[in-house]
């Protein structure tokens, strides 16, 4: 394991996060770790430190840890922020660049982050506005590599419930997405755990630099992580 990658996971009680770990189950080139506000459902068979703190306390444990990644998966729903401007960016945006910076000052080379297809600073849509506010603001701060993904619809089950358009969606995402093509690709529906085993496969790369993933990236990604070895 001194080999291992030092992968730090924030976000864990999501989506993509739970299958971030469940991913690295039987991982010998990750030591995966965690930090959260509340304790998650950790998979069977895992092999981690997971830490639960308060996120003002989130850069201490970054000091100790020393991860060389960190990947970000935080994040809420509209209905979660109690339909609430500030509340959702609370979490999308000043929660997400809090913790970036917090890493960086404690020597977290790379940072990898889950955000949206149809991110943009500039859309008149507020979902889509902020997360593009936040990955612009991500973008200045000096990581020596940041991979931003931008994955479409994520399919996979959630402990929470969805809403019904989000739902809909998800049941018709495999006809839909034979009907995408060109530059409606990057809004396909994408299977949660390729977008996690995406997500680990960059935190691996050492190529310095700023990158932005769409779903074909994020799939190709996903078939360069190393498969696992039975023994």
């Amino acid at each position: 394991m001194s080999d291992a990658l030092r992968l730090c996971l924030v976000g864990a009680t999501g989506l993509i996060g739970g299958h971030i770990m469940q991913e690295c189950v039987g991982r010998e080139d990750v030591r995966l770790q965690a930090i959260g506000r509340r304790e998650a459902k950790l998979p069977r068979g895992i092999r981690m430190e997971y830490f639960v703190a308060d996120p003002s306390k989130w850069g201490e444990v970054f000091e100790a840890l020393r991860p060389k990644a960190v990947i970000c998966a935080l994040g809420t729903t509209w209905k979660k922020a109690g339909e609430d401007e500030e509340a959702f960016r609370a979490v999308d945006q000043h929660l997400v660049l809090d913790t970036a910076k917090a890493a960086l000052e404690n020597g977290v080379d790379r940072f990898v982050m889950v955000s949206s297809v149809g991110a943009d600073a500039t859309s008149k849509n507020f979902y889509l506005r902020v997360k593009g506010e936040t990955e612009r603001e991500l973008t200045r701060l000096r990581f020596n590599r940041l991979d931003i993904l931008r994955p479409g619809l994520l399919v996979g089950d959630r402990d929470n419930d969805r809403r019904t358009a989000e739902r809909l969606g998800i049941i018709a995402s495999p006809l839909a997405n034979l009907f995408m093509h060109g530059k409606y690709r990057q809004y396909r529906g994408i299977k949660a755990d390729l977008v996690a085993k995406g997500a680990i496969a960059l935190a691996k790369r050492a190529a310095r630099g700023r990158f932005v993933h769409d779903n074909d990236a994020i799939l190709r990604a996903a078939n360069s992580l190393p498969a696992l070895v039975d023994n």
